[in-house]
């Protein structure tokens, strides 16, 4: 319990709002996944009447009101190579903020450079949950480590996570398995979910899929960061595969990341009819993208949920999967799985384009429906046994505000 609610006793008991404060590195303008999670939690904790505040690094200090409540940017530099990321590195700065907030919960959405947080956390009596975004298994596996040695690492990372905070809180079974394999017990499931509105089956376009596909051709789509432990060559090779059997397909790749230019050179070597838009901003068009495409693909192993596949089905777009990945809990029997070779997504597509095509999107539709925001916002709320319904709405300024003590963008 944080000093801020010590006069009013444990914070929620009386169903008063509480400041939420949410941490995340590794957010950028073009991130995917992660960046729509922050927002959506965020937007749900405020629409329950609590007080939410995102720390997140930037280029410049800022502070702002926004739909998913306060965001605070605290400068921290770029991390070379991973294409716009940054990470908060100063310590002192964030605890400073920290102690400034004086926050009811603490929500941490990275648990390598953050991890310290929890420490934080236990000396200022403030309940801290620590969101496992991704498994460590898994990315030390994209990286290129052995099965034993990565293992081994994320075992001991994990030990770390669960002793630093109250709880941890996995979005599949499949994510919470390496935590259950190490014996910790303070770990608890809550999905994320899809914005059933923003994505459905209405916004299948004619004319966008022209632009991309010709009459006969099968449309792929690929909503991915293009980083190492996404695998999005397997796209690639995918699409390489299933032209050399004579299935007429094109793919387009919405998303940007440090592999972005290399992926380039491949398509324009072997001749793939592959278009790269880049990271897209305006989630109408996205949506439309992914409405209108046959099948989408979801090739990174170490998801442990995947928000853009879900998007994809909820427009009534079919998933094939990493059998790797969390993702088969999730698509079910909606999508398809394989193992991350080029010829086994290809097997997958073929898989599903045999399918009756109202029927597979009818599916993909009705299985998205089964992750709607709202249960998550509660789950999540859950988890930092907090009201999910309050009395009062939290007060919150407006506009962008200096740092207190700072001038301007002063660092």
């Amino acid at each position: 319990m944080s000093t801020a609610g010590a006069g009013s006793g444990v914070p929620g008991e009386s169903g008063r709002p509480l400041t939420l404060v949410r941490l995340a590195n590794f957010v950028a303008p073009s991130s995917g996944g992660l960046r729509t999670a922050l927002r959506e939690l965020g937007t749900g904790y405020r629409a329950a009447g609590h007080d939410p505040v995102l720390i997140v690094p930037g280029a410049r200090y800022e502070e702002q009101d926004t739909e998913q409540g306060r965001v605070i940017t605290l400068p921290g530099p770029l991390l070379p190579g991973t294409g716009g990321y940054r990470v908060l590195t100063d310590r002192r700065r964030v605890t400073r903020v920290l102690e400034r907030l004086a926050p009811d919960r603490l929500e941490v959405s990275d648990r390598t450079t953050l991890r310290w947080t929890g420490e934080w956390a236990r000396r200022a009596r403030v309940p801290a949950v620590m969101v496992s975004h991704e498994t460590a298994h898994g990315v030390l596996r994209t990286w290129g480590l052995s099965e034993a040695s990565a293992r081994r690492a994320a075992d001991a990372l994990n030990r770390r996570t669960a002793r630093a905070y109250a709880r941890v809180v996995c979005t599949t079974e499949w994510a919470e398995r390496e935590f259950v394999r190490i014996g910790a017990r303070n770990v608890v499931r809550a999905p994320l979910g899809v914005d059933l509105e923003r994505c459905r089956p209405e916004l299948r376009d004619p004319a966008l899929r022209e632009r991309y596909a010709r009459v006969g051709e099968a449309l792929l789509v690929m909503c991915s960061r293009l980083s190492v432990e996404k695998r999005p060559g397997t796209a690639l090779d995918a699409l390489e595969a299933l032209l050399a059997r004579g299935q007429k397909a094109v793919l387009v790749v919405a998303g940007d990341g440090p592999l972005r230019g290399r992926l380039e050179q491949r398509a324009q070597e072997r001749r793939l009819p592959v278009t790269f838009l880049g990271h897209l901003n305006d989630r109408a068009t996205l949506g439309a993208l992914q409405a209108s495409a046959d099948v989408c693909l979801a090739p990174g192993p170490a998801e442990t949920f995947g928000l853009a596949a879900l998007e994809a089905m909820a427009c009534g777009t079919p998933v094939v999967a990493s059998a790797s990945s969390a993702l088969p809990e999730i698509v079910g029997a909606a999508g398809a799985t394989a193992a991350d070779t080029g010829d086994t997504f290809a097997d997958a597509v073929q898989e599903l384009l045999e399918r009756f095509e109202p029927e597979r999107r009818d599916a993909a539709r009705a299985r998205a429906e089964c992750f709607g925001w709202s249960t998550a916002v509660e789950a999540f709320l859950t988890a930092h046994d907090a009201p999910v319904r309050v009395m009062e709405a939290p007060v919150t300024g407006a506009g962008v505000r200096p740092e207190p003590g700072a001038r301007g963008d002063a660092v």
